[in-house]
């Protein structure tokens, strides 16, 4: 009997529709077929899970750490219509509130007290305490994605949509956002209100690019900007206080869809994800003396060179392994299917947490969180900024480096999946040659997505 050799995957694959993070990654919200559920971003654990009889939805966006979500029917057999927010108390379990509008909901961003909805043409603010009182109404231009940002640090001001000319981003300046309630007793002197909350923004208008903007995202304070377009290869970041650009960084030569930007808290470092599966991180000091320029950089200024050439690069990358959500356990190497989605696989969103540094706990250092649309949680650490000197201008165009598939073989626990069925070489060793190139390194990859146990 001759029998062809097939690779063993999983039967039911991971259907995410969404997935999310709240305004300081402590948690994030994913939304599957049959409902959504609450994680605790870090360490990776099921928080709370909501099963939804009678349709589907698109999105669940959670309000900081609250058990208030902001809910949009969509998929298949829609739960709500397109055209509504709906307002749901996860711990009572119940609709509080419903917003209705003549066309379809296109993106929600949201803060504590406040709820900015994207519209095809305009963006709407609310109010949302006791009762949901509309506060304002802005004009865009044509904005299918739904790309708005809203800034959501203590006493912040700022909300960035599209403006009505294409490519342009508009600030508008709404009511400081409120501290979160302290836990346990008030303490005896209130804190005295952050600087940036008296900086004063002389222009609401930034000509960013001259295309569509494809996504749009702010620091927690404000201060900051980055917006992307439709061409895919550049990022640029803006200070929203005079409108100055402050940095320009490239993600690549060839086109791309940008999923999303996100700035660490401290506002040093910039990440940027997107279609191509790869994660890049940029330094945002003013010297960006990590970022990776071309060698011949140095000469552009007596020399007509393009502007490529004096463009600053990332200066650590992770590309997504494409294989996360089809393991073969029948070889040494996964084998992707034809019948997977390679765009579902590499889809992901990233975010910023703070973790106890390996050689002292009380120091904390940032790491990246990254959340597949397959299913995959990938906490990544940054390798160290001087073993980078030595690669920095080297050639002359800077390309991708990925993530070696050693870097990603990990020993099968009952806490940590293996993406690769290759030998494990010892986490030392792999942090150390992590910590050597341009990679960012994998700390611990998990499951997430399914409600039996195993996410």
């Amino acid at each position: 009997m001759n029998l062809a050799r097939r690779s063993i995957t999983q039967t039911n694959p991971v259907q995410i529709f969404n997935t999310q993070f709240d305004a300081d990654c402590q948690i994030f919200t994913t939304v599957t077929p049959v409902g959504f559920a609450v994680y605790q971003a870090w360490p990776l654990k099921l928080l709370r899970k909501r099963e939804l009889n009678g349709g589907t939805l698109a999105a669940a966006v959670p309000c900081h750490t609250s058990s208030l979500l902001f809910l949009l029917g969509g998929g298949r057999s829609p739960l709500y219509p397109p055209n509504k927010v709906i307002l749901w108390d996860d711990v009572a379990g119940v609709e509080v509130a419903e917003l209705e509008f003549r066309e379809k909901v296109g993106g929600l961003a949201c803060r504590r007290g406040w709820l900015a909805v994207a519209l095809r043409r305009r963006v709407v603010v609310f109010e949302v305490h006791e009762t949901v009182i509309r506060r304002g109404e802005y004009d865009t231009c044509d904005n299918p994605r739904g790309v708005l940002a809203i800034a959501t640090g203590s006493y912040a001001t700022l909300l960035a949509i599209p403006g009505r000319q294409m490519g342009h981003v508009q600030l508008v300046q709404l009511p400081p956002c409120r501290p979160p309630e302290p836990l346990g007793p008030p303490p005896p002197l209130r804190p005295a209100k952050p600087s940036t909350s008296t900086v004063r923004h002389s222009v609401s208008i930034i000509a960013a690019h001259e295309s569509p903007l494809t996504t749009l995202s702010v620091t927690p304070s404000g201060r900051l900007v980055a917006t992307t377009s439709l061409r895919g290869t550049l990022v640029r970041i803006w200070e929203t206080s005079n409108g100055k650009l402050l940095k320009e960084f490239r993600r690549g030569s060839d086109k791309a869809e940008i999923y999303g930007v996100a700035f660490r808290p401290d506002e040093k470092e910039v990440a940027v994800w997107s279609d191509k599966g790869t994660i890049h991180v940029f330094s945002l000091t003013l010297a960006g003396g990590s970022n990776r320029q071309s060698s011949l950089s140095p000469l552009a200024p007596f020399l007509p060179l393009p502007k490529y050439f004096d463009s600053q690069w990332s200066y650590a990358q992770y590309r997504i392994p494409a294989q996360a959500a089809h393991i073969s356990l029948s070889s040494t190497s996964s084998v992707r299917s034809p019948a997977t989605d390679l765009a579902a696989d590499e889809k992901c969103v990233v975010g910023w947490i703070k973790v106890p540094a390996e050689i002292e706990e009380s120091v904390q250092e940032y790491q990246l969180i990254a959340l597949t649309y397959s299913g995959g949680w990938y906490r990544l650490s940054l390798p160290l900024k001087g073993s980078l000197v030595n690669h920095s201008n080297v050639s002359g165009i800077p390309q991708d480096q990925y993530h070696k598939a050693s870097s990603t073989s990990r020993q099968r626990t009952s806490s940590v999946s293996s993406i690769n069925s290759v030998p494990d070489r010892g986490k030392g060793k792999e942090r150390d040659k992590g910590r050597d190139s341009h990679d960012l390194i994998l700390e611990e990859y998990r499951k997430y997505g399914r409600w039996d146990g195993w996410g």
